[in-house]
């Protein structure tokens, strides 16, 4: 295997001149930088990790942190992981899944280890422990969320208040009038006050009564099961109801499953319209979910950027961002029936 030594012979300058060119820890001439780089290739030289760590005291990693245990992932999480990993390796950095809880003390570990340059937390909750403590330290941070009051944070989030109030004109549009949402319920305390849906459902109420209609919220776990539970639960807290809007992707397959078993026709008696889903997850249900798909990969990417304008010193602002969800046509909104006698 190929050292340092033997980079700097091949390449005629010092052992300093190779280390130098490597961690970027002081100017190297264009001329010398390419002879050098030339040599690294041409005796296949691999960088050490740990060394160049060392060297430069960072360890170019950032923490991307979900809590896996209390919140189950979905198709629209995979597509920010995705998207977050691609954009970190672009910049030359390494992003790596963090599956702790949402506990301050967890935080505080990888906080006091140094093993990360950088954290991006998702899942965040109105009040979250997490922002706290890194508050605390020196660690650069940035959210996929928003805290209660996220002023003084650098995040980036979806737009849930603007992208309820399309998806409750979209199907005022169609004619409807009893409309109901079914929003996600997280099961576990660790997560209370979970933003996306305090927000949603704060959004929905909100929207409704603007708009002189009457708002009916219904919560479930993020299960199939759960969602052919909250179809009969729909149907005798709200009968009259022609229109769904589903904040809950995991529920929303055994929602329409739940439907059709008491005889309801999607979208002749029922529309259904999912609402911070991946078009991924609304392809598979039967009949296809009209859904505002979440902008996961633009936040990923937005997420790990927002960060790294911290990390490189390239701005002394907090950047922050809404994005709203992106309208996808599908098969399961239709005109309101009539419910005439």
């Amino acid at each position: 295997m190929a050292t340092m030594r033997d980079v700097a012979r091949l390449a005629n300058v010092s052992i300093a001149t190779v280390s130098f060119t490597l961690n970027n820890t002081k100017p190297v001439a264009p001329a010398t930088r390419l002879r050098v780089e030339q040599a690294m290739e041409e005796l296949k030289f691999r960088r050490n990790p740990v060394a160049r760590a060392l060297a430069s005291r960072r360890t170019r990693i950032i923490a991307l942190l979900y809590p896996a245990l209390q919140h189950r992932f979905s198709g629209t999480v995979v597509n920010f992981f995705t998207s977050a990993a691609q954009t970190a390796s672009e910049h030359g950095y390494t992003l790596v899944l963090w599956p702790i809880s949402n506990d301050a003390a967890e935080v505080t570990e990888l906080v006091d280890g140094g093993l990360v340059d950088g954290v991006l937390l998702m899942e965040v909750q109105l009040d979250d422990p997490r922002v706290e403590r890194l508050r605390q330290s020196d660690l650069p941070f940035a959210l996929i969320g928003r805290t209660r009051d996220p002023s003084a944070l650098s995040y980036v989030d979806i737009d849930f208040e603007n992208t309820t109030a399309a998806a409750v004109d979209h199907l005022v549009d169609l004619g409807h009038r009893a409309i109901c949402l079914l929003n996600g319920s997280v099961g576990s305390s660790a997560l209370e006050a979970y933003g996306p849906v305090a927000r949603t459902e704060a959004a929905f109420d909100e929207v409704m009564r603007a708009r002189g209609l009457t708002p009916v919220t219904l919560a479930c776990d993020e299960t199939p099961i759960a969602g052919r539970a909250a179809a009969s639960e729909l149907l005798e807290r709200a009968p009259d109801a022609t229109a769904v809007i589903v904040m809950n992707e995991h529920a929303a397959f055994g929602f329409v499953s739940g439907l059709t078993h008491r005889g309801l026709h999607v979208p002749r008696d029922m529309s259904i319209l999912s609402i911070a889903s991946s078009r991924d997850m609304a392809a598979i249900s039967d009949p296809e979910l009209t859904c505002m798909a979440a902008p996961g990969v633009e936040l990923g990417r937005m997420g790990v950027e927002a960060l790294l304008d911290q990390l490189e010193g390239r701005s002394e602002k907090h950047p922050q961002a809404l994005v709203m969800c992106t309208f996808v046509p599908g098969q399961s909104t239709g005109p309101a029936p009539d419910r005439r006698p």
